[in-house]
This record gives C-alpha cells, structure tokens and sequence, in this order.
C-alpha cells in the first residue's frame, strides 16, 4: 500500500470498500465481495483510469485438476475455485458498467520475470 502512496500516477487508492454484490454458483445463493483495491491512475496518455484488483495466490486462480480421490483437500480446492469465478464474473460486469477494468494479481505477477526480482 505504501507503493501507492509513493507513486505520482496514484491519484486514489481503497482497500476493501467497494461491496460488489454476486450470485455464488456453489449455492445460488446472494453474498458480497469485497475487492482488494481499487486504484485510480493518471495514464501515461495523460487519461485517469481505475482498477479493481484482487491479490490471490496462483494456486486459486487455476481450475484444479481433476483427481481420481474426492478428497478434503480437493473438495475445498474447487469450492474456492468456483467462489473466486463467480466473484471475479461479477466483478468484470460491476466494473464494465463504470468504465473501470477488473483484474487479478499474483504472486507471479509481482515475483516472476515480469514482476519485482528479489
């Protein structure tokens, strides 16, 4: 959060304050979402611009592979996949409908090649 405090373009930044309402597909039924960020930027065109991002692991953006064992671990591997997918749906949706862009981050993103080397 410090980086973007630290950062000129950052013209605004939020910490799970936006309450984006969506339809679980685990359970039909209705619950919130709390984004991580959402961020506005001056762009390098000179245009403000605004993210909604969510920092997850890697491991929970990936559909798990299927195993021949239904397992605990398996079981709840899925359940997170399916909850973060149907967030992320509406979440695409609730940002289109303001003209923001909705993505998720990492840790590839910020410690693979294209991220910070440490």
């Amino acid at each position: 959060m410090m980086y973007f405090d630290l950062r000129e373009e950052v013209i605004q930044w939020s910490s799970e304050e936006i309450i984006v309402p969506y339809r679980s597909k685990l359970d039909g039924k209705k619950h919130r979402y709390f984004p991580d960020f959402v961020i506005t930027v001056i762009d390098k065109n000179g245009k403000k611009k605004t993210y909604m991002v969510e920092v997850k692991p890697y491991k929970q953006t990936i559909e798990p592979k299927p195993q021949k064992r239904m397992t605990k671990k398996y079981l709840r591997e899925v359940q997170t996949y399916v909850i973060n997918k149907s967030k992320w749906e509406y979440a695409e949706e609730f940002c289109k409908d303001r003209g923001w862009e909705f993505t998720t981050i990492t840790e590839k993103d910020l410690f693979g090649s294209a991220g910070i080397n440490l």
